[in-house]
């Protein structure tokens, strides 16, 4: 059946007025009111990036990743991808593919520092690259969680639900991917649908799976489609990621070949990220499993410039450890914290756009999965990320996508836009007036300085409350997890659906209609 109109809840035509305004929105502390968000703006790091380890370290992990893809090599399983290593003049032996070194340099020299994620609404083009850094959703997990429902398998609506919360909340940048997996519908159309969804319920830009071939082209003809332009301004003008995972150790699956080879070939855009958790699919040191991942990044990178010269590409970092008595993943560790910061020093090395993640281990929204999360984002923020996966509701070392820990971590990044900042230091802002106004021994509260920019002074939290205990009512205060399952409750009634256009719609709905009826994509790889 063809969608026309998504059915979305909506509020009153003020709450609507309200939402849709723009600057700071600002609450006493309670969900009744408005949620407090920040404006919808384009975030900037306004200070360099951290360094943890010198050139000379960057450097020593650059050539042992060279030494690695050269006497080791990597596996590339798909033919046809053989094919083009082995003509641009990579050595190739079976499905092992070694690289001289010039030859990545060379290759790397060719992919763009920055670009621009362009989205069905302008407004929410993303510029990737240099200091620019933008926030995504969860993406994958196969359980959605909330406190009224609690754990289940992730399904359309909740999948829905969760695409409703990123339009919502301004500091969501784009779709990571399925923020949860919509298992209820057969996997041949599953793209087909929730691509379809991406695109009615949201104006932001979105990511495909590189699950073989054709789900890529569809992927990309939906992009086309929902931003109502032609494929020779969709080339132009990249408007679809993707990322593909390396098998590690050392090793690129014919699927996500395939994907790179679709997407490359039409200047969109790809994120090399190896999965390396050092003592189990990578060295157990950091160092070790971050020149495996600089190696196995290299080479996937190096291949997109080979399909095609100047594609966009990015940089994808995911080193971590795991729990050595268990082998379960760890996240939001000094390990992973490391691997962050030093993960953006590399890519800043071979000057392309990094990609990295807001992540955690822990099992409920709780104090593990807080900070866990800030130490995450601590990393990434000081590492240099640009493009931030997983920004929003990743719980369970990403088996879940918990709609309170969405809304937690939204919290999380509105703290981190406003701390990214510039601090002002003009005169008013110096605020010696204020102060000689004052004098000795009084107070600020009703100085006109502070009347002046009451309404924006500090941060409003959307789930810390800084009133005094004392003024809450004999209920007592909320817990976090309560309030935050109230307020994403709340924006899922507040939400608007984005405008399109009919003839868009139509011709969106007509294309994913025709493709479901030819079967899909396959689903044997």
């Amino acid at each position: 059946m063809n969608v026309t109109e998504l059915d979305v809840e909506t509020s009153s035509p003020e709450t609507s007025r309200r939402t849709r305004r723009d600057g700071a929105r600002r609450s006493g502390g309670g969900v009744k009111g408005a949620i407090p968000q920040l404006p919808r703006r384009k975030t900037v790091r306004s200070f360099p990036p951290m360094q943890l380890i010198s050139d000379d370290e960057v450097e020593a992990i650059h050539h042992a990743s060279l030494q690695v893809l050269s006497e080791i090599g990597m596996d590339f399983t798909l033919p046809e991808a053989r094919d083009l290593l082995k003509s641009a003049g990579a050595e190739v032996d079976g499905e092992r593919v070694r690289f001289d070194p010039a030859m990545i340099e060379a290759l790397m020299a060719s992919a763009p520092a920055e670009f621009t994620f362009h989205a069905r609404n302008p407004e929410n083009n993303q510029r990737l690259g240099g200091s620019n850094i933008t926030f995504g959703t969860v993406a994958s997990p196969p359980s959605a969680a909330d406190m009224d429902a609690g754990r289940r398998s992730g399904n359309q609506s909740d999948y829905r639900n969760f695409l409703k919360l990123a339009q919502y909340f301004n500091a969501i940048g784009f779709v990571s991917g399925y923020p949860v997996e919509p298992t209820d519908i057969h996997a041949s159309i599953r793209h087909l649908e929730a691509l379809r969804d991406m695109v009615l319920l949201t104006d932001k830009p979105f990511h495909a799976y590189s699950l073989g071939a054709e789900r890529i082209r569809d992927g990309i003809e939906i992009a086309r489609i929902g931003r109502g332009v032609s494929a020779e301004q969709l080339e132009r003008e990249p408007s679809l990621f993707t990322i593909v995972n390396t098998n590690s150790p050392l090793k690129l699956d014919s699927p996500m070949l395939r994907g790179v080879m679709e997407m490359s070939a039409r200047n969109q855009i790809v994120c090399i990220t190896p999965f390396t958790l050092a003592g189990a699919m990578a060295p157990v040191t950091v160092a070790g499993a971050l020149v495996q991942q600089n190696a196995e990044a290299l080479a996937g990178m190096a291949f997109t410039q080979i399909v095609r010269k100047g594609a966009p590409v990015i940089y994808g970092g995911f080193t971590s450890n795991v729990d050595m008595k268990s082998g379960a993943p760890a996240f939001g560790t000094p390990e992973y914290m490391k691997a962050c910061i030093v993960g953006g020093q590399l890519a800043r090395r071979y000057n392309v756009p990094y990609r990295t993640s807001n992540t955690c281990a822990a099992n409920t929204v709780d104090a593990q999965a807080a900070y866990e999360s800030v130490f995450s984002l601590w990393g990434l923020t000081m590492g240099g990320g640009n493009l931030i996966m997983h920004g929003a509701g990743w719980l369970e070392g990403g088996l879940v996508a918990s709609f309170e820990k969405f809304v937690l971590d939204v919290d999380l990044i509105q703290m981190v836009m406003e701390f990214l900042q510039p601090l002002r230091t003009d005169e008013a802002s110096l605020g010696v007036d204020a102060i000689r106004e004052v004098g000795p021994g009084g107070h600020f509260f009703g100085a006109a300085h502070t009347l002046a920019r009451y309404s924006d002074a500090f941060y409003a939290p959307i789930i810390s409350d800084w009133r005094n205990n004392q003024q809450w009512t004999a209920a007592g205060k909320p817990e976090a997890m309560q309030r935050a399952n109230s307020v994403w409750k709340q924006a899922r009634a507040e939400y608007q659906q984005p405008n399109i256009d009919p003839a868009v719609r139509d011709e969106l709905n007509a294309f994913v209609e025709r493709r479901k009826g030819e079967g899909g994509a396959p689903t044997d790889f």
